[in-house]
């Protein structure tokens, strides 16, 4: 257990103790001291302060503990890929619906990287040595385009064109009801729900992380809509949060969908068809586009429900 203790100077009285801590501890993220925040590890002035925007006051101490990283142990497992492009630096990969993307807390075997790491035998010494490879992730149920590093090269060109939003990402999404416009954006910061902590919400301005999706109306299926989704910043499950947050939950989703919904079993439908990025290696610009296929099947057949 790392312990680091801060005092609030004079000019940092006021100040949310995310962002204090955040100012402190700059090799850290804000996301993950808010996340000390809530699991009890910081104290001000001897007492635990789990409010990640608490306002800290001028003379007070602040102590962070930093527990030391789960360990888990990667091993390679024999799991068929739909592999869509391979060469010496990435491959792209259709991820399938039901699939965790990477090892963690009650998901330490059958995962994408357990399958990759079969696959690729350098794999586990690019990138972070609990997601080697990973470059962005999709929910369990979200099915579509992943494209994983095999190469340090590849790991760090394609972080940064994540980062500076030069990838392109798009997705299908079959949703509950009409959009109130059929093409918008949705610009709504995002953050963890004050009672359901597995559960992500719109916040006010300044309380939450930039969120902003782009969706079009390109389909009707009975009584749902087929969406065209796609992403400026990539935060976790920001396209079901922002369409449920505008009146469309997509159908099948389990957090942020009706209660009561057949469709509950099959995930919800949410596909990442559309791929693009610049090639680390050639900086040839590659796109790649996969359509959901069986995946949503069972939103056309009633007697499937």
């Amino acid at each position: 257990m790392e312990i680091k203790c801060f005092r609030v100077e004079a000019d940092e009285g006021d100040r949310r103790l995310d962002l204090f801590l955040a100012s402190k501890k700059k090799s850290l993220s804000r996301s993950f001291l808010q996340k000390l925040c809530r699991e009890g590890h910081v104290y001000v002035d001897g007492a635990k302060q789990s409010k990640t925007g608490y306002r800290v006051k001028e003379g007070q101490n602040v102590k962070l503990c930093i527990p030391p990283p789960k360990v888990f142990k990667l091993k390679p497992e024999d799991i068929p890929l739909e592999i869509i492009y391979e060469d010496s630096d990435l491959l792209v990969v259709n991820k399938p619906k039901g699939m965790v993307v990477h090892p963690a807390a009650g998901h330490c075997e059958g995962t994408l990287v357990n399958a990759l790491l079969s696959h690729c035998e350098n794999l586990a010494e690019v990138g972070d040595k609990t997601r080697p490879g990973i470059v962005h992730r999709l929910d369990k149920d979200t099915s579509g385009l992943l494209v994983v590093a095999k190469s340090d090269l590849a790991y760090k060109s394609l972080n940064l064109q994540l980062k500076k939003r030069k990838m392109k990402r798009e997705y299908l999404a079959v949703v509950h009801h009409l959009p109130p416009r059929k093409k918008g954006i949705i610009d709504a910061p995002l953050g963890r729900g004050a009672r359901e902590r597995k559960k992500f919400v719109v916040k006010e301005i300044g309380e939450g992380r930039k969120a902003v999706t782009y969706y079009k109306v390109i389909g009707e299926m009975g009584p749902f809509y087929l969406l065209s989704v796609k992403l400026e910043t990539g935060r976790t499950h920001q396209i079901r949060v922002h369409l449920a947050f505008i009146g469309c939950p997509v159908v099948g989703d389990p957090l942020y969908g009706p209660k009561r919904s057949p469709y509950k079993k099959y995930g919800q439908f949410l596909h990442a068809r559309t791929l693009g990025f610049q090639h680390p290696r050639s900086l040839e610009y590659l796109e790649f586009c996969k359509e959901p296929g069986k995946a949503f099947s069972c939103i056309f057949s009633p007697e499937e429900r």
